[in-house]
C-alpha cells in the first residue's frame, strides 16, 4: 500500500509544552474558584503541586515561539484532571479550569492558527482516572453501575485508595489512580473515537497518543486512524513508542512516533562518557554506551532502514521530554555536547521537537525535576537560544534539510559527516565530537562551498581537496549546488 503522511509535519519544528510550567497569564484575571494557592514559580517543582501555568499564558507567548521559528505545538494533556500533569483525566470534553477552560483553549487555538502554528493534543486513551465520571459511578454503585464493562473489574469490593487491599480492577502499571479502559467494549471504544473526532472538529491538528502500545484490542488504532483522517486527512497521529515501532508504522495506524531511537544515539555520540548514567538507566532510551562516529553511523543507518521514507519524514525527533531527564543535564551540563546534539537534531529527517526551556538552557533531572517552570529572561542562556534560532531558520530556508535524502559521507574516529540532498541543493553537515582537532576528506561534490555559519571556532575547508578540518567538539554546515 502507498503510505501517506501529513505534508505539513515534514516542514514543522515542534515545541512541547507542559502547560502548568510554561507561563502564567499576565493579562487575564482568574475566576474566583481558580484563585487558589500555587507553588512559587521558580522553586523546584513537586510531584503534586501546581505552578499555575495556563493557556492564556501560552497565547501571550506565541510571538516568542514565532521568533524562535516554531510552527507547531505539542501539548501534554490539557483536559480536566486532579494532577498537575493531567494524565489522570476527569473529563475529556473540558479543558482544565486551572488552564483557563475551553474558552482559553479556543482563543489560543485561533491565535496559533493565525500565526500558522499547528496544535497537537495529548490523547490519554489507554486509561482514565478514579475521578472520571463513568469509573466514579462504579465506585459509588458497585456491580449495578451501567458502566461496569467499560473497565476491567475483577472482584469486590473495589479498593481505589487503600493500598493495603487489592484494587480488584486493572490499572495502568498497577497504579490504581489510572483504571484502564476495556477497549473491547463497543461503547467505551466508540466514546474514545468520538472524543478524537470532537476535538478535530474544533480545529486541532492532530493527536499524540499516550502509551498506545498498551491498547491491545484488535483493530483499535486502525479504526482510530480511519476516523481521524475522515475528518482531516492532514491530521498528525504520533504515538509514544520507545522502541522499534514497525508494527504501528505500517501506514494503517500512526504517522510517526516519538523517536527515542534517535535520541539515544545522538546523546551517546555527542556526550560520550559525559552522560550521567544515573539519569538514563530508566526509562530505557539508551544514550549509552559512548559511541564513536562509526558506531553512530551504524545506529543511524539502522534507524533509517527501519521505516519507509514517508514515515521517516514525519517522525518526532526529540532530545528531551517530560518523561526523561533534560538533555543538558544528561550530558553533565556540557554546552558543546548539547549544542552538537541540537545541530544533529535540526538537520535530521523528521520533525524536530524542542521541550520547552531546552532552548534557553533549562536543566532538570528525573520527574518532577524535568518539569521545572520556564525560567525568567535574566536566566536564559542567550547563546544557546541564538543557536536554536539560527539552526531552525536554516532548516526552514533549505528544503534539503526537511525532505532531502540522507547519506552518510564519512565516519572516522569522532568525526561524522552526512549530506541532505533535494533537487538542485545539497547540504553537508560535519561534526567532531572528540576532544582533539580532526580532519576528513569528503567525497567530491560539485561546487561545495563554505557559505554557512559554523558553530565554534573556524573550520578549515579546502575546496580543491574537499578536506575539512574541525576544532574539538565543533560542527559546521556546508552548501553545494548540483
Amino acid at each position: 500500500m502507498q503510505i501517506q503522511t501529513p505534508d505539513w509535519v515534514k516542514h514543522a519544528v515542534f515545541y512541547q509544552i507542559f502547560p502548568d510550567r510554561f507561563a502564567r497569564t499576565q493579562r487575564q484575571s482568574r475566576p474566583p474558584m481558580m484563585q487558589v494557592p500555587l507553588e512559587a514559580w521558580q522553586v523546584p517543582p513537586t510531584l503534586s503541586g501546581y505552578k499555575g501555568g495556563d493557556l492564556w499564558g501560552v497565547a501571550e507567548n506565541l510571538d516568542y515561539l514565532n521568533d524562535l521559528g516554531v510552527n507547531a505545538i505539542y501539548f501534554t494533556p490539557i483536559f480536566q484532571s486532579a494532577s498537575n500533569h493531567r494524565y489522570h483525566t476527569h473529563d475529556y470534553y473540558q479543558v482544565d479550569p486551572l488552564l483557563g477552560g475551553n474558552e482559553a483553549f479556543f482563543d489560543l487555538l485561533e491565535a496559533a492558527h493565525q500565526r500558522d502554528i499547528k496544535v497537537v493534543l495529548d490523547g490519554v486513551f489507554n486509561h482514565a482516572s478514579r475521578g472520571f465520571f463513568f469509573f466514579n459511578d462504579i465506585l459509588e454503585n458497585g456491580p449495578t453501575s451501567p458502566w461496569l464493562d467499560w473497565f476491567k473489574v475483577e472482584g469486590w469490593p473495589l479498593s481505589a485508595y487503600d493500598g493495603a487491599k487489592p484494587a480488584n480492577y486493572e490499572s495502568w502499571y498497577d497504579n490504581r489512580a489510572l483504571p484502564e479502559f476495556n477497549h473491547d467494549n463497543p461503547q467505551a471504544r466508540e466514546y474514545i473515537m468520538q472524543i478524537a473526532e470532537y476535538w478535530l472538529r474544533q480545529g486541532i491538528d492532530g493527536w499524540r497518543l499516550d502509551v498506545p502500545f498498551d491498547v491491545k484490542a484488535e483493530g483499535f488504532w486502525q479504526e482510530f486512524r480511519q476516523r481521524v483522517k475522515a475528518i482531516n486527512p492532514e491530521a498528525y497521529i504520533v504515538g509514544e513508542i520507545w522502541t522499534d515501532a514497525r508494527q504501528w508504522l505500517d501506514g494503517t495506524q500512526f504517522d510517526g512516533v516519538m523517536n527515542y531511537l534517535f535520541t539515544g544515539p545522538v546523546l551517546a555520540f555527542t556526550a560520550k562518557d559525559r552522560v550521567v548514567m544515573s539519569l538514563v538507566e530508566r526509562p530505557a532510551y539508551f544514550p549509552y554506551p559512548a559511541l564513536d562516529a562509526q558506531g553512530y553511523a551504524k545506529k543511524i543507518d539502522e534507524l533509517l532502514a527501519l521505516y519507509p521514507w514517508e514515515i521517516q519524514l514525519t517522525q518526532l525527533n526529540l532530545l528531551s521530554s517530560h518523561d526523561i531527564a533534560r538533555a543538558i543535564t544528561v550530558v553533565s551540563d556540557d554546552q558543546r555536547s548539547f549544542q552538537l546534539a541540537v545541530l544533529l537534531q535540526m538537520t535530521f529527517p523528521g520533525a524536530p521537537s524542542i521541550y520547552y526551556g531546552d532552548e534557553v538552557g533549562l536543566a532538570g533531572a528525573h520527574d518532577p525535576d524535568c518539569r521545572r517552570s520556564f525560567p525568567d529572561k535574566p536566566d536564559w542562556h542567550q547563546a544557546l537560544l541564538a543557536l536554536h534560532k539560527e539552526l531552525i531558520a536554516l532548516r526552514h530556508q533549505h528544503p534539503a534539510l526537511r525532505t532531502g535524502s540522507y547519506q552518510t559521507l564519512a565516519a572516522e574516529d569522532d568525526l561524522y559527516a552526512f549530506a541532505r540532498s533535494h533537487e538542485e541543493e545539497t547540504i553537508v553537515v560535519v561534526v567532531n565530537t572528540g576532544k582533539q582537532p580532526d580532519m576528513v576528506t569528503l567525497p567530491t561534490l560539485p561546487t561545495l562551498r563554505k557559505d554557512m555559519d559554523v558553530l565554534w571556532g573556524e573550520i578549515e575547508f579546502a575546496s580543491e581537496t574537499q578536506q575539512v578540518r574541525l576544532p574539538p567538539q565543533s560542527g559546521g554546515v556546508l552548501g553545494a549546488s548540483i
